[in-house]
């Protein structure tokens, strides 16, 4: 198949396996993602989701079999890696700047690798300058910037050559509030203007905030696939209550959860109820003392918990 050949999606995936000699990083792994969409892969350290963006983009080989398939725009990275990263632009995991050039030097050298012209150079790195809000930095030493400038920045480098597809691996780990929302504002622009994302991230607020579809991975596989929301709508309750430091429950207590169809489960000395009533769990904390409890909404964290016994945070 060529580029041009490709139907309505920007990839697809289908019994995608991946070893490193006895250890399966990937195992039959397969997706969909629509052209002009935010696609995440969510799931803990050690899920897969790395691995899975370098087989994409032909950094690392699959372990190939008749069944897999592996589609970029019409191409397969095995013969068309350098295809694809002609419209890629891709965000690696740790910023890899050159600490010793300032922030306008870093872009007009990665300009160079697509065969941009200066005048067309030029341009874009003012327009990518101005994207990321880093005009008042543009002379300055990369090593002068501050982690979040520095994200901004290897971000910017990946937009260079004017991207279809745009490749992040944990865009905003180690990031401040404000800058991780600043991020995520510039990728809802960068969809909007055409830009599909596929990016891998363990935040779940940001697998809710910005991606139109996500899968959940563990241990190489998928867990679960579908919107943030349609996820949380069909597999959690609406409320959650976190009880911390509680390894047991009372007579009295087990009595009043199961009275009231309370869901509830133990992880890590803390005790989850879930509930679609609000007022069922805000009655059971109002018996608790105050600072003791914590109600909120279910999020994805609670529903990777759900499905796998374990947290996203968890480290493997």
């Amino acid at each position: 198949m060529t580029e041009t050949e490709a139907g309505d999606y920007a990839i697809k995936i289908n019994n995608l396996n991946k070893s490193f000699q006895t250890f399966q990083a990937v195992r039959n792994l397969q997706f969909t993602v629509a052209k002009a969409t935010c696609f995440g892969l969510l799931g803990p350290n050690g899920a897969g989701k790395t691995t899975t963006l370098k087989l994409l983009y032909g950094k690392a080989k699959p372990d190939l079999t008749p069944e897999t398939q592996i589609d970029v725009f019409g191409l397969d990275p095995h013969k068309g890696a350098l295809g694809i990263k002609s419209f890629a632009g891709i965000v690696p995991q740790q910023d890899n700047l050159d600490s010793e050039l300032n922030v306008r030097d870093n872009l007009r050298v990665y300009a160079k690798f697509y065969g941009l012209s200066p005048q067309e150079t030029q341009k874009q790195i003012d327009n990518l300058l101005s994207f990321m809000e880093l005009e008042e930095k543009a002379l300055a030493k990369v090593k002068e910037l501050s982690g979040g400038m520095q994200r901004r920045l290897t971000i910017a480098r990946a937009l260079i050559n004017h991207p279809r597809l745009l490749i992040l691996d944990e865009p905003t780990t180690g990031l401040d509030p404000q800058v991780r929302h600043l991020i995520w504002n510039k990728l809802r622009e960068l969809k909007n203007t055409g830009v599909t994302i596929l990016l891998t991230t363990h935040y779940m607020e940001e697998a809710f905030q910005i991606c139109d579809r996500i899968i959940i991975m563990d241990k190489g596989e998928k867990i679960l696939e579908g919107s943030p929301r349609d996820l949380l709508r069909a597999n959690l309750e609406k409320h959650v209550l976190e009880i911390p430091w509680l390894r047991a429950l009372s007579n009295s207590t087990e009595t009043y959860l199961q009275k009231h169809q309370i869901r509830y489960e133990f992880f890590n000395d803390t005790l989850f109820a879930y509930s679609n009533s609000y007022e069922s769990l805000a009655s059971f904390g109002e018996n608790l003392k105050l600072g003791d409890y914590y109600l909120r909404n279910a999020n994805l964290e609670d529903l990777f918990l759900k499905v796998t016994g374990r947290s996203l945070n968890e480290l493997q």
